[in-house]
């Protein structure tokens, strides 16, 4: 019964975690671009460059995320994966050893 407990913690904290990014990157995104659109950081000339730069470095941020995201994805994938096949071998020998052996 733990081992299902075990599992089920696995992947729901492999979605809950990749919907956490996902809506990381969502609410900050939108931060930023009220900021900017709000034209509060722009009231001279060197928080106008601050700006553009806090703008263009979080861009190259993201880009950085979203580059690593695929190998995210497929570890957690092989991850599932491998969950699936021990769970399926347990299976068989559960129901292997309840028929007995036939």
């Amino acid at each position: 019964m733990r081992q299902k407990n075990k599992k089920g913690q696995i992947i729901s904290g492999l979605v809950g975690g990749i919907a956490g990014l996902v809506i990381l990157v969502i609410v900050s995104l939108l931060i930023v671009n009220t900021l900017n659109d709000a034209e509060l950081l722009t009231a001279d000339s060197v928080s106008a460059n601050a700006s553009n730069s806090m703008i263009a470095n979080y861009t190259v941020g993201i880009d950085n995320v979203s580059e690593k995201l695929p190998t995210v994805l497929l570890i957690a994938a092989v991850v599932l994966l491998f969950g699936a096949i021990v769970f399926l071998v347990q299976r068989s020998r559960s129901i292997t050893a309840n028929s007995g052996g036939v």
